[in-house]
């Protein structure tokens, strides 16, 4: 039986998410068109915390699947700077759980007002966000209470993976979308991958991984921070080659998240380079090993909110109120 709130409501993801695509379908098919007549030149992500994070799948997953490039953008420039950009040709993505951050409403404002497509990936669909925008997709993760963000940021995950299938037209995509829900229930049921006695000592770590992986990887240190009080940083496998490799020499522990796409060979290598500098390395894998390779970090993910929740636990941690963290944070 679940014994706090972040694995409740991470155990409710699949439900959420089958909800979510069932009832998004429409709302998908018709974005999916107004994207391509807009035919953007490229797409701006918007979003702090875990939406940034999700900000960063988005860019890969747009970047291989349609070709339009993707950047994250500086809410500052509108909030603080009072600057706007040419937008013109932009679709501009925002991602929020509330909708209601000064920052972020500034950013959408500004970019509907330049011109641009905006879009707002939103869970609460009665927010001043929600009413701003162009058009909304909503989350679907119904409530969640934990300070820690689980079913929300998954949710978000699929939410922009149908908006995408969609705008490809890509049928095999659609399809596989149906069979994430059943999957995310077995990554739940699967065994665990991560142990108290590799984080029980730590007080840095960085989590390395290639493409998708390394999208989720951000998501998966920020969680070691908030929950386990690890400072955990995030690298592209690639990425940590040309600098921080350095570090390894002093048997820095390693996260090594792996998913089964174009990106395994190269990651592999780049993992055995560093375990044979003499990296601490503990590995997370996809729990269901036969799955369409875009939804296989939804898996991976899964499972890595529940064990993080327990290893949490098992140190001491009341993962439902990381010291200092509020639900809703709202920044200027």
């Amino acid at each position: 039986m679940s014994t706090t709130l972040m694995a409740l409501e991470a155990t409710q993801t699949p439900q959420r998410i089958q909800t979510q695509l069932k009832e998004n379908r429409q709302a998908c098919a018709e974005l999916g068109k107004k994207i391509r007549d807009f035919d953007p030149a490229l797409v701006l992500m918007v979003g702090r915390g875990s939406s940034d994070h999700a900000g960063v799948f988005a860019k890969y997953l747009i970047e291989v699947e349609t070709g339009t490039p993707v950047t994250a953008s500086a809410p500052s420039v509108a909030s603080v700077y009072g600057k706007s950009l040419k937008l013109e040709r932009a679709l501009v993505i925002v991602i929020s759980q509330s909708g209601r951050s000064p920052d972020i409403l500034a950013q959408a404002e500004s970019a509907k007002n330049a011109g641009a497509l905006v879009v707002a990936l939103v869970n609460d669909i009665s927010s001043p966000l929600a009413q701003c925008v162009d058009m909304v997709l909503p989350l679907n993760a119904g409530e969640e209470k934990a300070v820690a963000a689980t079913k929300s940021y998954l949710c978000t995950l699929s939410a922009l993976l149908q908006m995408v299938a969609y705008w490809k037209e890509d049928a095999s995509l659609i399809e596989a979308l149906d069979g994430l829900p059943a999957q995310l229930q077995q990554s739940i049921e699967s065994p665990a991958q991560l142990s108290v006695d590799f984080i029980r000592d730590l007080r840095h770590c960085v989590v390395l991984g290639r493409g998708f992986g390394y999208a989720i990887g951000r998501e998966i240190a920020l969680k070691l921070k908030e929950v386990c009080s690890v400072h955990a940083e995030a690298f592209s496998s690639a990425e940590f080659l040309h600098g921080p490799v350095t570090l390894v020499e002093k048997k820095l522990a390693v996260i090594d998240i792996t998913i089964d796409d174009e990106s395994f060979e190269s990651h592999r290598q780049q993992i055995s380079e560093v375990t044979r500098r003499g990296a601490k390395v503990t590995g997370f894998s996809q729990p269901v090993r036969t799955m369409h390779p875009r939804l296989a970090p939804l898996s991976l993910l899964q499972r890595f909110y529940l064990d993080v929740e327990k290893v949490a636990l098992q140190l001491g941690y009341n993962p439902d109120a990381p010291a200092g963290l509020n639900k809703v944070t709202q920044t200027l």
